[in-house]
């Protein structure tokens, strides 16, 4: 009996040691939170941490005088008392304990634990610094959305990126491959302190934006590099192009000529058409698929060759103009030759002479031309000098004897008869004349 007295008496003796000790905290927060003295001396720092992880408390005193330090919640509850915890929360936990700094950890922070965390240094007055505790969200995966899947070229789309569920709120931003787009957000703040975030971009997709990524990229304290993106799926008219598969370079007389047509389009091209402006095709030109052959050409083939490729977007075309030249022939230039003792002259070999072969080619055969000329017609002049200069010397000489008085005669008759020697002398005259 005696012995259950003393151990009531005890157990009365240590609940009245606790009521005393709590009462006495009691007063002194009560004190403290009337006059309360924001001191450089005692030093605490704000706090920011993602919900779910730990955030730590650090209460630091320049210069102590052995007061004592404690560290309360935001409704001024006393957390940490020293080194003693009289807060039932087993979250939060002594990490160091000096006469310098009391530090303690909060794991697994929620929302609720947000707030004014006081440190307050028992002086007279007492002194306290704050630490504010911001408790961040990040937010949910960002969802992509288009208003149509496949767009066409030209035709303006619009690409929404939602993020729910953050603290604070996100910011989204636009990538288009490597170029940075700006798209227009809306905020909306939800009731239990969150934040959703809607953006959209609007712009006008080109056959180059087919198979380019959009990606939307959402920025927020908690989170790094969160991204959603998506292809861009755009169908364009074909675009047409004609390659020359043969021959090549100047297209001339006889030759065969064969093209190809190619055609690139979303989706690809499902007809591909030969035709020739303004005229028909000949009637011997072979069209297999994208490919037209015409053999032995002749410049009656000259003209516009079209090619048409269509799809579901439409049709483009693309031209190519025959122009067919001469064939290459020889041509001999013109020989003179002048047998004489005197000179001879002849025209240098055959030239090969092409007659579509452009203004420099025409040129050059006149140039040629004349100086053939000019040499046939030197030749001729000297010759006929040479020939006036061998006249000149053989000229033809008449030895004459004609009778004395034959001047007075009344007539030539008589004159005759009537000269020395008559007819008797005739055989004495002689005339050369070559």
């Amino acid at each position: 009996m005696k012995q259950v007295s003393n151990m009531a008496n005890t157990s009365n003796g240590s609940l009245a040691t606790l009521l005393i000790l709590f009462t006495i905290l009691a007063a002194i927060n009560t004190g403290a939170a009337q006059f309360p003295v924001q001191s450089q001396n005692l030093i605490s720092d704000n706090i920011s941490v993602v919900e779910g992880e730990t955030a730590t408390i650090s209460c630091r005193v320049k210069n102590n005088d052995d007061s004592v330090i404690q560290l309360l919640n935001p409704n001024r509850q006393t957390i940490y008392f020293k080194d003693v915890r009289p807060l039932k929360d087993a979250r939060f936990q002594l990490v160091n304990f000096s006469d310098n700094e009391l530090r303690v950890s909060l794991s697994n922070v929620s929302l609720s634990d947000e707030g004014r965390y006081v440190c307050q240094l028992y002086t007279d007055p007492p002194q306290e610094a704050y630490a504010n505790i911001t408790v961040l969200v990040p937010p949910g995966n960002p969802i992509i959305e288009s208003r149509e899947d496949i767009v066409r070229e030209g035709n303006e789309t619009e690409i929404t990126c939602t993020s729910m569920g953050s603290k604070p709120a996100a910011t989204i931003r636009w990538m288009k491959g490597d170029k940075e787009l700006q798209g227009k957000s809306k905020v909306e703040a939800t009731y239990d302190r969150m934040f959703t975030v809607t953006s959209w971009l609007r712009f006008t997709v080109m056959r180059e934006d087919d198979g380019v990524p959009v990606v939307c990229i959402v920025d927020h304290p908690a989170v790094k590099d969160f991204q959603t993106q998506k292809y861009l799926e755009v169908q364009y008219k074909p675009e047409v192009t004609i390659k020359v598969e043969f021959p090549q370079g100047l297209i001339r007389e006889g030759e065969n000529l064969e093209l190809t047509c190619q055609a690139k389009g979303k989706p690809q091209p499902h007809q591909v058409n030969w035709v020739r402006v303004d005229d028909d095709v000949p009637s011997h030109a072979v069209i297999t698929g994208s490919d037209l052959y015409i053999e032995n050409l002749n410049k009656s083939y000259n003209g516009t060759y079209r090619c048409v490729a269509s799809n579901s977007v439409g049709e483009t075309y693309a031209d190519y103009i025959l122009y067919v030249r001469d064939a290459l022939t020889t041509t001999p230039k013109p020989t003179t030759t002048t047998t004489t003792t005197i000179s001879a002259t002849t025209s240098p070999p055959d030239i090969i002479q092409d007659s579509q072969a452009g203004p420099e080619a025409q040129r050059l055969d006149h140039a040629v031309i004349g100086g053939v000329v000019a040499v046939v017609v030197f030749a001729m002049l000297c010759l006929l000098i040479v020939l006036g200069r061998y006249f000149a010397r053989h000229k033809g000489t008449y030895f004459t004897h004609e009778a004395k008085g034959a001047d007075d005669a009344a007539d030539a008759d008589t004159a005759i008869i009537n000269a020395e020697g008559g007819h008797n002398n005739s055989d004495e005259k002689k005339e050369y004349y070559i």
